[in-house]
């Protein structure tokens, strides 16, 4: 039984064999090319670099300023993220436990938020932000995660959340003389921890690989994030320099890999609980 137990398995693993290096391939074609040169890129496919250049991870901090490029995305990114939870969780508690004039209504334009493409409000919230001063800054690109679509999907998944903790822990803390801040701080909060750990890494994923908004928002090279820096990488007659845009993208997601290896359940969980509470 054991022996055909194994039997009957062997073509499941060779079909998650043969995905997983559907899968992998890409990733690997870049990590091999972002070691070759320029003229041995396109050629026949290897599984190891012909060229071994190493100095192209070299060269593309010299190119342009990648490294500070590198730093702006770190920036926005953890900031921005933290943002969208705190506020998320705030806001996730109030629709779920508070009760105050239109809360319903508030609730389903919250879920239009979730429907409506970046595409759509780009060019007012140009407007808006070119009004406030802060054109050709990281300031939008952190206030938009937090109170646009991913703001608002954090929120959806923190009141799917809250709707399910039992009334009578609030009951018992109201007891103990605790306010409503109180009551969000010293339990909500806390008891809600998996939650926004998940709303966490979907926002700091968002974020990290945002290409529109910087490209609207941005001006000057010194302010570029990472999406933006590797279009950048082009020789003096506009062509890409492929070698140079695959060492750079080899670095850049490194953060994102890590974190999507590391957290992988907590964003599979996220994505079904959010639809299942």
């Amino acid at each position: 039984m054991k022996h055909s137990s194994i039997g009957a398995r062997i073509p499941y693993w060779i079909l998650l064999a043969f995905l997983a290096i559907i899968f992998v391939y890409p990733f690997w074609w870049m990590l091999v090319n972002s070691l070759n040169n320029p003229a041995d890129i396109f050629g026949t496919p290897t599984l190891l670099p012909r060229s071994w250049a190493f100095r192209n991870y070299m060269e593309i901090f010299q190119v342009q300023p990648f490294s500070r490029h590198y730093t702006n995305t770190l920036l926005v990114a953890v900031v921005a993220t933290v943002g969208n939870v705190v506020v998320a969780a705030l806001s996730g508690y109030a629709f779920a436990r508070m009760r105050f004039p239109g809360r319903n209504l508030a609730f389903l334009l919250l879920l239009t938020a979730l429907m409506m493409p970046i595409e759509v409000t780009i060019i007012p919230l140009f407007s808006q932000m070119r009004a406030f001063g802060f054109y050709d800054s990281l300031v939008p690109l952190v206030l938009i995660p937090i109170f646009g679509a991913q703001g608002a999907f954090s929120a959806f998944l923190l009141r799917q959340f809250y709707v399910t903790v039992p009334i009578e822990l609030e009951e018992a803390a109201r007891i103990d003389g605790l306010g409503p801040f109180g009551i969000f701080v010293r339990i909500m909060f806390p008891i809600a921890k998996p939650v926004l750990s998940s709303a966490a890494i979907l926002a700091f994923l968002a974020v990290w690989n945002t290409y529109l908004e910087p490209l609207v928002f941005l001006n000057s090279l010194v302010n570029f994030t990472l999406p933006l820096s590797l279009t950048n990488f082009n020789d003096s007659y506009g062509l890409p320099q492929w070698h140079l845009q695959l060492a750079a993208t080899t670095i850049s997601i490194v953060p994102i890999m890590v974190v999507y290896l590391i957290f992988q359940e907590k964003i599979s969980n996220a994505m079904v609980n959010s639809g299942m509470k």
